[in-house]
């Protein structure tokens, strides 16, 4: 991997896991602002075959992901009944309720980034859905407004 700047960046590979984190090698990267900076600057290769971090033509770098690319970190309530999703990069987004599934895991999963990204929730943002469901014919369903929005088991 090409240094960033004064500091050189390790070539340890790259991974956003399941639990929201980015690892460096085995090794948590623990530093906020880096891994902020992993996040924001994630995308999908050209050509749609995996994922890099891309900053410029300076710094670039090939991540592995495990799961899903962005996590929801938090549900934000807005008052004319909407749910929005905190995302791992800072951006917040109206949640799409069509878009949850629930996966094998329990896991609950949402469409992020207009659209073309999964975003998978943290056990928090699992936690702050909680009052917005409901059992209706013996399926659960999201509450969002005046609608009731079936959410799906892969």
């Amino acid at each position: 991997m090409v240094g960033a700047g004064f500091w050189a960046i390790p070539s340890a590979k790259l991974v956003f896991r399941k639990d929201g984190r980015w690892y460096a090698g085995d090794e948590p990267v623990t530093h906020e602002r880096l891994a902020r900076f992993f996040t924001r600057y994630l995308r999908r290769k050209p050509g749609g075959d995996g994922y890099e971090i891309w900053f410029d033509e300076r710094f670039h770098a090939d991540v592995e992901v495990e799961d899903t690319p962005y996590v929801v970190t938090a549900i934000l309530p807005v008052s004319d009944g909407r749910l929005q999703v905190r995302l791992n990069d800072d951006s917040i987004e109206t949640l799409d309720p069509v878009s949850l599934t629930v996966g094998a895991d329990g896991v609950v999963v949402c469409w992020v980034k207009k659209g073309q990204e999964r975003a998978r929730f943290l056990r928090s943002a699992q936690a702050d859905l909680v009052p917005y469901l409901e059992e209706h014919d013996e399926q659960w369903c999201l509450h969002v407004g005046e609608g009731h929005y079936p959410i799906r088991y892969e």
